[in-house]
């Protein structure tokens, strides 16, 4: 699929619009870093433009190599062909430590600015490698509004040309939203048809912030569950239209006016997965959806992050 057909969002800052094409490509991985850098440069191959890292995924680097690869190929004319959004990690969601963190991101993808920079997450954790579900001894005081000043900081400088947040509830998006100069462009949730979220989406809507969904496909193995993928229901409705249960997931996203961070290194899924632009689902399928059963997979620490969510 050529990277023309594939729409883009615009998205609204103080002083930016920016436009981000509405699928992206994951690469939180397990996979090593040569299998990473061939992955997106397939990736690249087949359309893909946005590209979605943190310095969390230890894809920073394989992501920046693919770059340089791709333009001395000529896959790409430039570099702002392409959206880059990366992440601030929870060890450095501290006033002093976000600039030299993006610094640091810049350094390892080998870029002047990324495209997007996200808060991770909605928790500061004391240095150290910690295990997930985060333990209570690992957090510390989250002091969001230094942090985002920060985070305006990086976008005042060019290191960034948006910035935005993940897994931030309605609830901690009010707060942000009450004293930030620059407000966040973005939300990157855990969204797909058994996690639905429909408060945070309206929320979201109203306050002209973009969601993007990642796990849009369910965790996969990352989990343990695969709730997506399974689902009754969601065979039949691909059934119908002879596509497949990843195709309507990401087509249902696609219409509820959704962006999608979708992860695969297989070369056909990743191919399959840009097949969502020329066919609709039908009300019946959406009535179907509706019925499908509610549970979050993604379980990072304390159930304060996910305040409001009830």
């Amino acid at each position: 699929m050529s990277s023309s057909n594939i729409p883009h969002v615009v998205l609204q800052s103080s002083s930016n619009h920016h436009k981000m094409p509405v699928i992206g490509f994951g690469t939180a991985s397990t996979s090593s870093p040569i299998d990473t850098k061939e992955a997106m440069l397939e990736a690249i191959k087949l359309g893909y433009r946005h590209f979605d890292t943190a310095s969390k995924y230890d894809s920073e680097k394989s992501l920046g190599e693919a770059i340089a690869e791709a333009l001395q190929l000529g896959l790409i004319a430039s570099r702002d062909e392409l959206f880059i959004t990366s992440k601030l990690w929870c060890t450095d969601n501290f006033p002093p430590l976000v600039l030299p963190a993006i610094h640091k991101t810049l350094e390892s993808l080998k870029l002047e600015y990324v495209d997007l920079y996200l808060i991770h997450w909605p928790i500061s954790v004391k240095p150290g490698n910690w295990d997930f579900p985060f333990p209570e001894e690992a957090l510390t005081s989250f002091d969001l509004k230094g942090v985002w000043q920060a985070m305006e900081e990086c976008q005042k400088q060019g290191l960034t040309k948006l910035i935005g947040v993940s897994n931030f509830s309605c609830h901690k998006l009010e707060n942000l939203l009450s004293f930030a100069t620059i407000p966040p462009s973005v939300n990157q949730v855990e969204l797909n048809p058994t996690w639905q979220q429909k408060k945070l989406r309206e929320f979201c809507e109203e306050k002209n912030i973009i969601v993007t969904a990642y796990s849009p496909l369910g965790a996969g193995n990352f989990w343990g569950l695969n709730n997506v993928m399974d689902n009754e229901l969601l065979k039949q409705i691909g059934e119908a239209h002879d596509k497949s249960i990843a195709q309507v997931s990401l087509r249902w996203l696609y219409e509820l006016g959704v962006t999608i961070v979708v992860k695969s290194y297989n070369k056909e899924r990743m191919k399959q997965n840009l097949e969502i632009f020329d066919w609709a689902l039908t009300k019946d399928d959406y009535a179907k959806i509706d019925e499908i059963k509610q549970s979050r997979m993604c379980n990072l620490g304390p159930e304060e992050i996910w305040d409001d969510e009830k």
